[in-house]
């Protein structure tokens, strides 16, 4: 089984990709993971936490080949306002339902959803049926706070007396 436990960002790859796998905006938040890539391999993602995923980062085989991360064409809707301040309030509208949404200077692109699509009109946006790769702004809400959290277990663990006392369970558990 091929594994991959690393993973490299778009803008500091160690080399070129050998193969790729295209993932939906929702699929590239990764922890563990059987993923088949485009060469028709398996590849068994492993990372001691989870990590979200952008389009052109890599993830990093265990033999140093690299594997690229491709954004998947999805169903959207692009969304444009009258002017800047009037996509500032579309955001917020949106932001306060916790959405999902790639904010452009231009426009936002979000997944289709006709209640959404109904209170956009209402707000006076345009919109637009598009099929394209989506990244949406990656809040508090998904990696970087759940990985801050990780970070904050591992150094409690270090303080702690008792954490001999862990290792003593992993191997029962193993």
């Amino acid at each position: 089984m091929i594994r991959a436990t690393a993973h490299a960002h778009a803008d500091a790859l160690p080399g070129a990709p050998y193969a790729s796998v295209t993932l939906a905006h929702d699929e590239r938040h990764l922890r563990r993971k059987l993923l088949t890539i485009s060469t028709g391999d398996e590849v068994l993602v492993d990372f001691p936490s989870a990590v979200a995923l952008a389009d052109g980062d890599a993830l990093v085989l265990d033999d140093g080949r690299l594997v690229a991360i491709r954004a998947a064409e999805e169903t959207l809707y692009a969304v444009t306002a009258r002017d800047q301040l009037h996509l500032a309030k579309l955001c917020w509208h949106l932001g306060n339902r916790h959405l999902p949404a790639e904010i452009r200077e231009d426009r936002i692109l979000i997944g289709r959803d006709h209640v959404i699509r109904d209170m956009l009109l209402g707000l006076g946006a345009a919109i637009e049926e598009i099929v394209a790769p989506f990244s949406p702004e990656r809040g508090a809400y998904h990696g970087h706070a759940h990985h801050h959290h990780e970070h904050g277990h591992h150094e409690h663990g270090h303080h702690e007396h008792g954490h001999h006392e862990q290792g003593h369970h992993r191997h029962h558990h193993d």
